[in-house]
Protein backbone atom coordinates (compact mmCIF):
# COMPACT_ATOMS: atom_id res chain seq x y z
CA UNK A 1 0.00 0.00 0.00
CA UNK A 2 2.85 2.39 0.79
CA UNK A 3 4.37 1.84 -2.67
CA UNK A 4 0.98 2.39 -4.33
CA UNK A 5 0.57 5.67 -2.43
CA UNK A 6 4.05 6.75 -3.54
CA UNK A 7 3.20 5.94 -7.18
CA UNK A 8 -0.01 7.97 -6.96
CA UNK A 9 1.90 10.94 -5.53
CA UNK A 10 4.59 10.75 -8.24
CA UNK A 11 1.92 10.52 -10.95
CA UNK A 12 -0.03 13.47 -9.55
CA UNK A 13 3.13 15.55 -9.06
CA UNK A 14 4.35 14.77 -12.59
CA UNK A 15 1.09 15.72 -14.29
CA UNK A 16 0.72 18.84 -12.12
CA UNK A 17 4.27 19.95 -12.88
CA UNK A 18 3.87 19.53 -16.64
CA UNK A 19 0.53 21.37 -16.52
CA UNK A 20 2.01 24.30 -14.59
CA UNK A 21 5.01 24.51 -16.95
CA UNK A 22 2.69 24.53 -19.98
CA UNK A 23 0.54 27.24 -18.42
CA UNK A 24 3.63 29.35 -17.79
CA UNK A 25 4.85 28.75 -21.34
CA UNK A 26 1.54 29.90 -22.81
CA UNK A 27 2.08 33.26 -21.12
CA UNK A 28 5.40 33.50 -23.00
CA UNK A 29 7.12 35.28 -20.09
CA UNK A 30 10.48 35.61 -21.84
CA UNK A 31 9.06 36.46 -25.29
CA UNK A 32 10.73 33.49 -26.95
CA UNK A 33 8.14 33.15 -29.68
CA UNK A 34 5.43 35.03 -31.42
CA UNK A 35 1.91 33.57 -31.46
CA UNK A 36 1.97 30.79 -33.99
CA UNK A 37 1.65 27.07 -34.33
CA UNK A 38 3.64 26.47 -31.13
CA UNK A 39 1.01 28.36 -29.11
CA UNK A 40 -1.70 26.14 -30.58
CA UNK A 41 0.37 23.08 -29.70
CA UNK A 42 0.84 24.28 -26.13
CA UNK A 43 -2.91 24.92 -25.82
CA UNK A 44 -3.68 21.38 -26.96
CA UNK A 45 -1.09 19.99 -24.52
CA UNK A 46 -2.66 22.05 -21.72
CA UNK A 47 -6.05 20.52 -22.51
CA UNK A 48 -4.59 17.01 -22.60
CA UNK A 49 -2.71 17.35 -19.31
CA UNK A 50 -5.63 19.05 -17.61
CA UNK A 51 -7.80 16.16 -18.75
CA UNK A 52 -5.28 13.72 -17.28
CA UNK A 53 -5.18 15.70 -14.03
CA UNK A 54 -8.98 15.86 -13.81
CA UNK A 55 -9.22 12.13 -14.51
CA UNK A 56 -6.75 11.44 -11.74
CA UNK A 57 -8.74 13.59 -9.31
CA UNK A 58 -12.02 11.89 -10.21
CA UNK A 59 -10.53 8.40 -9.79
CA UNK A 60 -8.73 9.24 -6.56
CA UNK A 61 -9.64 6.90 -3.72
CA UNK A 62 -8.73 6.89 -0.06
CA UNK A 63 -7.82 3.99 2.21
CA UNK A 64 -8.11 5.51 5.67
CA UNK A 65 -9.26 8.55 7.62
CA UNK A 66 -5.89 10.28 7.38
CA UNK A 67 -5.92 10.16 3.58
CA UNK A 68 -9.54 11.36 3.56
CA UNK A 69 -8.58 14.31 5.77
CA UNK A 70 -5.62 15.17 3.51
CA UNK A 71 -7.86 15.04 0.43
CA UNK A 72 -10.44 17.32 2.03
CA UNK A 73 -7.81 19.74 3.31
CA UNK A 74 -6.06 19.99 -0.06
CA UNK A 75 -9.43 20.65 -1.73
CA UNK A 76 -10.18 23.45 0.71
CA UNK A 77 -6.79 25.08 0.19
CA UNK A 78 -7.14 24.76 -3.59
CA UNK A 79 -10.60 26.37 -3.54
CA UNK A 80 -9.55 29.20 -1.25
CA UNK A 81 -6.36 29.85 -3.23
CA UNK A 82 -8.22 29.94 -6.54
CA UNK A 83 -10.93 32.20 -5.14
CA UNK A 84 -8.32 34.52 -3.60
CA UNK A 85 -6.44 34.86 -6.89
CA UNK A 86 -9.68 35.58 -8.77
CA UNK A 87 -10.77 38.21 -6.21
CA UNK A 88 -7.35 39.90 -6.39
CA UNK A 89 -7.58 39.84 -10.19
CA UNK A 90 -11.04 41.45 -10.01
CA UNK A 91 -9.78 44.16 -7.65
CA UNK A 92 -6.79 45.00 -9.86
CA UNK A 93 -8.90 44.95 -13.01
CA UNK A 94 -11.54 47.18 -11.43
CA UNK A 95 -8.85 49.66 -10.36
CA UNK A 96 -7.67 49.77 -13.97
CA UNK A 97 -11.18 50.28 -15.27
CA UNK A 98 -12.44 46.97 -16.63
CA UNK A 99 -13.18 43.58 -15.06
CA UNK A 100 -12.83 40.64 -17.40
CA UNK A 101 -16.14 38.73 -17.36
CA UNK A 102 -14.26 35.41 -17.40
CA UNK A 103 -12.65 36.18 -14.04
CA UNK A 104 -16.02 37.03 -12.54
CA UNK A 105 -17.64 33.97 -14.14
CA UNK A 106 -14.95 31.61 -12.85
CA UNK A 107 -15.40 32.87 -9.30
CA UNK A 108 -19.19 32.60 -9.49
CA UNK A 109 -19.00 29.05 -10.89
CA UNK A 110 -16.54 27.99 -8.17
CA UNK A 111 -18.83 29.32 -5.44
CA UNK A 112 -22.02 27.89 -6.95
CA UNK A 113 -20.51 24.45 -7.48
CA UNK A 114 -19.19 24.45 -3.91
CA UNK A 115 -22.65 25.31 -2.53
CA UNK A 116 -24.59 22.93 -4.79
CA UNK A 117 -22.19 20.06 -4.14
CA UNK A 118 -22.38 20.60 -0.39
CA UNK A 119 -26.21 20.60 -0.46
CA UNK A 120 -26.27 17.48 -2.64
CA UNK A 121 -23.80 15.58 -0.47
CA UNK A 122 -25.57 16.60 2.76
CA UNK A 123 -28.90 15.30 1.40
CA UNK A 124 -27.51 12.12 -0.13
CA UNK A 125 -25.29 11.04 2.75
Amino acid sequence: MKNNLHQKNVYEFGISTVLVVLLILILNPFHFWMPSMIVDTILVLILVFFGMFATYLLQESVFDEREQYHKILSGRFAFLSGATVLIIAMIFQEIHGHVDPWVFSALVVMILVKIITRIYIDRKY
